[in-house]
């Protein structure tokens, strides 16, 4: 396994997102955008996951050669994204966020495909090669987030140029997995999304990202309204993903030991608390980073639980997509209804009513993995 090509590769990927997430609403802000139009152009990084991950991936289940189709569309991303620099107006941006995030979000699914083909019968290590691709993103916001008050928000949208430069790089120096022959008949992709497991599991993953969209669209906002500095806001992004760095180290420990379903249980219930502190305790210090302590479980735990369940159900060639079908449902439009809601309705209530409704979003995804009893039994027979 290229152990280190593997890591290197997460870790610019997810430095570019350290960036991205945390700085690009603010950077917006700064441009003169009110937090429907902030909303609307964030949705678009989101709303493009819903298609760019599911074509790419077929394209690349088809020529099995998903490293290639990695490359060209990390060149493109690259390109299109220069359009950022040429004019700031409202509709060229959603035509320029458009066309790079359309290219953007089409590498991710497919190097998490890869990099399960790599791992082979050692899927519950992928905690170990993913946490770099954390640190990656803990430096960056760090970086990022201690020079913005000095040298000004133009200093995003440089940095994110930069990192889509490495990414490409990267992507180079890795190669295609073989992918191993699997021992069921991998069968039709629509077979598997009527099952009713694989329906719930889709509907789990759509009501917890769409909990974070006021987080990842607001959060940094939320905190410049509270009086938090620059570098206080990256140290407590930070923060967030540094438990998310601890927990990937002994995941490959605790997800044989107590299985899929009771993980995505905890996950889902330490998210729906996460968003009920972050909403009514934002001028308490120490609560506030107990909240982002909390990351730990509403994003890593949940993003490797999600991730070794999507992998034992598609199978094979069906891999690719399965990863993408993940983004997409996900990221990608669970993403996209959380962030439009919350920028449409961020000047209207306060952002502790918004935290509430996220919480509830989150809790909702909780009952149904609780109705899931037989979640664990059924996904782990089908990837027999």
């Amino acid at each position: 396994m290229p152990y280190w090509r593997l890591s290197g590769f997460y870790w610019v990927y997810f430095a570019s997102l350290g960036v991205v997430v945390p700085y690009w609403s603010l950077y917006l802000n700064s441009l003169g955008f009110d937090a429907k139009s902030i909303g609307s152009l964030m949705a678009i990084l989101m709303a493009t996951k819903i298609v760019a991950p599911y074509l790419w991936s077929w394209i690349a289940d088809h020529t099995g050669h998903c490293m290639k189709i990695i490359r060209i569309a990390s060149i493109c991303s690259a390109i299109a994204f220069l359009g950022v620099f040429l004019d700031s107006s409202f509709w060229w941006l959603v035509v320029v966020m458009l066309l790079f995030s359309f290219f953007w979000n089409a590498t991710l699914p497919q190097f998490e495909a890869n990099t399960m083909n790599h791992l082979g019968e050692h899927t519950h290590k992928y905690s170990v090669v993913r946490l770099w691709g954390s640190l990656g993103f803990v430096v960056a916001v760090i970086i990022i987030g201690s020079l913005l008050d000095d040298f000004g928000y133009q200093l995003v949208p440089v940095s994110v140029f930069i990192l889509y430069i490495l990414i490409i790089f990267f992507s180079f120096l890795v190669n295609d997995a073989p992918c191993k022959p699997s021992h069921i008949g991998q069968g039709s992709i629509l077979k598997i999304l009527k099952q009713p497991h694989v329906v719930a599991l889709l509907l789990i993953c759509f009501l917890m990202q769409m909990s974070h969209g006021p987080y990842y669209t607001f959060y940094s906002i939320y905190l410049k309204q509270n009086n938090y500095s620059g570098a206080a806001l990256g140290w407590l992004w930070a923060l967030g993903v540094i438990a998310e760095i601890v927990l990937f180290m002994f995941m490959h420990k605790i997800m044989p030991k107590y299985g899929p379903r009771v993980l995505l249980i905890v996950a889902l219930a330490l998210t729906t608390l996460r968003w009920l502190l972050t909403g009514a305790y934002v001028e308490n210090i120490f609560t506030v980073i107990f909240a982002q302590c909390l990351h730990a479980a509403s994003f890593g735990l949940y993003h490797a639980v999600t991730i070794e369940l999507f992998h034992r159900n598609f199978k094979g060639k069906l891999q690719g997509r399965g990863q993408a079908l993940y983004s997409a449902i996900s990221f990608g439009a669970g993403g996209a209804v959380g962030t439009l809601l919350s920028g449409a309705y961020w000047d209207v209530y306060s952002p502790q009513v918004i935290f509430t409704a996220a919480a509830m979003t989150s809790f909702l995804a909780l009952l149904i993995a609780f109705k899931m009893t037989s979640l664990e039994t059924e996904v782990i027979t089908s990837g027999k």
